[in-house]
């Protein structure tokens, strides 16, 4: 049995994550939660799953926590704030942490759960992008995995598997092409927050489903990969495929191409994470070719997706630029979400943070750098939304 610690479980990872150790008790124990200010829902976790220890992020919530298990017959640890998510994340006999906290706010306890020796059962983008040049020296010091758990990188390690090293030759990760796929990019600039939400494929996060129409979810995809994989940007590409039925491929040194296929179910990539190198049986709906029928793919459209290049741009930038993408791109979908900005205004947002922070771009950054960039474009964000929603325009 392996015993597991899950950050962000109020969230569509967390809740898929739980679901899986439900369905298989004698494979998974439960070590620790971690959820942001969902009292309700984290409180039925604890009773299902009687974790030692759980923390909520927003500290004014623990108080309510504790009311709501009381009359339990027996009492986890309970923790608030970001200490407490930490301390989460580095706590007890755990062998992998999921991380599911969406964001920034993930690169923390991460780096916590690495130096207390745990692998990472990764499903959260930013602990590479935004921190890899901190993150990975550690995962080195302290000898433990990085496993995807999301499914382009599952799919791309999944194939690797048969791929002996230095075999590797390209990435090719697929996208769905999010809600405006067919949309012809003139209509893009009337478009509203529902418009976005409407994801074809899959059911998401607000933020993530946004990343998706914008393409940025895939821009940040390839500078995970880059991480992960050791490919240099020029041989990692991103291909539409609409069905995704196909999470991703691989073409090794004599132009084979290596494929991993499913129907979108994050499950899939979330149990192979938590159970590697193990294939656990399940009963879920095999794939039917047949059914799935005709499985097409066409490059992006560089004109509707700016967000895509911007990512290519600041992946090969390096240093904390990756940072400051993301966190320019956060800012601005919230700002989206709460109808401040437009859809286009995303991309001209992002593109215009990176050019003013070229300069104070550091290539070898520590952790601080980074937190400072991360900080520094979300204020940036704010900063031109409030003194003029279009000086970033042009």
């Amino acid at each position: 049995m392996k015993a597991i610690t899950l950050l962000g479980s109020t969230g569509s990872i967390g809740t898929q994550t739980l679901d899986i150790v439900a369905q298989y008790p004698d494979k998974f124990q439960l070590v620790g939660l971690a959820a942001g200010r969902n009292v309700e829902m984290l409180a039925a976790q604890i009773r299902q799953f009687r974790p030692q220890i759980a923390a909520i992020c927003d500290e004014t919530k623990l108080p309510e926590l504790t009311e709501a298990i009381a009359d339990l017959d027996y009492k986890p640890i309970l923790l608030a704030g970001e200490a407490g998510v930490v301390e989460v994340a580095r706590y007890g006999e755990a062998k992998t942490v999921v991380t599911g906290i969406v964001g920034c706010a993930g690169l923390l306890p991460t780096i916590a759960a690495i130096e207390a020796g745990k692998d990472i059962a990764l499903a959260n983008k930013e602990t590479l992008i935004a921190g890899a040049p901190v993150v990975l020296p550690l995962v080195e010091k302290h000898g433990v995995k990085i496993l995807p758990a999301d499914s382009e990188h599952s799919a791309i390690f999944q194939c690797l598997q048969a791929v002996p090293q230095e075999g590797l030759r390209r990435i090719l990760l697929t996208a769905s092409g999010g809600a405006f796929r067919d949309l012809p990019v003139e209509k893009l600039a009337t478009v509203k927050v529902a418009d976005a939400l409407k994801h074809p494929n899959w059911s998401m996060g607000q933020k993530i489903t946004i990343d998706s129409a914008s393409l940025m979810n895939k821009g940040l995809e390839v500078i995970e990969a880059h991480f992960l994989f050791g490919l240099d940007y020029d041989h990692i590409e991103i291909v539409i495929h609409p069905q995704s039925i196909i999470h991703s491929l691989i073409e090794v040194q004599d132009t084979s191409v290596l494929a991993q296929l499913g129907w979108a179910d994050m499950r899939l990539p979330l149990l192979y994470a938590l159970s590697f190198p193990e294939r656990i049986y399940t009963d879920w709906q095999q794939l039917d070719l047949v059914k799935a029928g005709s499985l097409t793919f066409k490059a992006p459209d560089r004109d509707k997706y700016p967000c895509m290049q911007l990512a290519y741009a600041a992946g090969r930038a390096g240093g904390s630029m990756p940072a400051v993408l993301n966190a320019a791109n956060e800012q601005a979908v919230a700002l989206f979400l709460a109808e401040k900005i437009e859809f286009l205004d995303i991309p001209r947002c992002i593109e215009w943070v990176c050019e003013r922070f070229t300069n104070d771009n550091r290539p070898d950054p520590s952790l601080d750098d980074i937190i400072a960039a991360d900080n520094w474009a979300r204020q940036e964000v704010l900063a031109a939304s409030q003194a003029a929603k279009r000086q970033f325009a042009h």
